[in-house]
């Protein structure tokens, strides 16, 4: 199984109680430490721009920006986001600021996109907040627009929503287009498909990912995996050619003591960030039910339950990780080794 982990970057009340001249800092050090740690093979941030579960005055940090950021200040590990708004850039400029990303990284981005889902920012924004054919129907037009920049370095498309004409991305991704680079031969940067929708968006899936990501839970994913397959088979595209992954919430203890006490901290944080006890009993009550929740023994189980379904890419959320890494520490030194190969 391989392994990506997100940083703190604040939309999950995770940077809470850390000054904001402090956080790029907490941010970077934890990058560089799963830089240097060979059995985490990327690294992820989201893309909103409110904190969760509710929007406060607490720190949520751009995620492109990110990007670059880590691009120029890490070596090895790979660089995503779970996932980009198609809707909230341009997609000919998405793409020529992630063919620039992945030439400053050496070709190490990945490009995680979706259709959005939270209304409160997108209206704040001036986005306005389109039915969700529409914002689906976005997705596919400027998927489409990334895979003729990134392959042939221009687009030219006459859309219902993006109406391009010879939009340039020189230089390319250095993936796909340099001899020597890995990465997507269909797509130059591989590019993930976010979502479980089943009608629209595994059809947009199947056509254009790479890789997927959808729910971690047994049945679920076992659900997705058919639907998308039966999207392959209309399409003509081969199954198997599209990684699965999953998003988990790790709260990791070495008894339900110490899971229970983790979770507490996370109560607290939000609680300090300005959510109401409600929402945040209702946020850490959905936690203790998650795939990752639990003790070591616990999550291996239910991660090779999933594996032998075809989830192969687990990517893992630490909320707690800006604070205290011996949950990271603890996940890989006795989860991490017992999925490895």
């Amino acid at each position: 199984m391989r392994f990506g982990i997100f940083v703190p970057q604040g939309w999950r009340m995770d940077l809470v109680g850390i000054p904001p001249e402090r956080q790029w800092g907490v941010m970077l050090d934890l990058a560089q430490r799963a830089d240097a740690e060979e059995a985490w093979e990327s690294l992820w941030v989201y893309d909103h721009f409110h904190t969760t579960p509710e929007p406060t005055q607490e720190a949520t940090h751009e995620a492109w920006t990110l990007m670059s950021a880590f691009a120029a200040t890490t070596g090895r590990v790979r660089l995503g986001q779970m996932c980009t708004c198609m809707s909230y850039r341009e997609p000919t400029y998405l793409a020529k600021v992630a063919a620039t990303v992945d030439a400053i990284s050496g070709g190490r981005v990945e490009m995680g996109i979706g259709a959005g889902w939270y209304e409160h920012e997108w209206r704040a924004y001036g986005y306005g907040f389109p039915s969700a054919g529409e914002r689906l129907a976005r997705l596919r037009e400027g998927v489409e627009i990334f895979r003729q920049m990134w392959t042939t370095g221009s687009a030219t498309l006459d859309g219902r929503h993006y109406q391009v004409d010879g939009a340039l991305c020189w230089p390319r991704p250095l993936q796909g287009s340099v001899p020597g680079f890995p990465g997507s031969e269909r797509n130059g940067i591989p590019v993930w498909v976010a979502g479980g929708g089943e009608q629209k968006t595994l059809r947009i899936a199947a056509e254009y990912a790479d890789c997927t990501n959808f729910s971690g839970n047994p049945e679920t994913f076992e659900h997705k995996s058919e639907v998308l397959r039966g999207h392959c088979r209309d399409v003509g595209r081969d199954f198997d050619s599209i990684v699965r992954s999953a998003n988990f919430n790790v709260v990791l203890g070495r008894d339900e003591a110490e899971v229970e006490d983790r979770l507490a901290g996370i109560r607290d944080r939000m609680l300090r960030g300005g959510v109401g006890e409600e929402k945040a009993d209702h946020q850490v009550d959905s936690l203790r039910r998650q795939p990752a929740v639990g003790t070591p023994e616990q999550v291996v189980e239910t991660l090779q339950g999933l594996e032998r379904l075809g989830m192969t890419y687990a990517i893992t959320v630490f909320v707690d990780s800006a604070y205290d890494t011996s949950g990271i520490e603890l996940f890989e030194d006795e989860v991490m080794p017992e999925l490895a190969g």
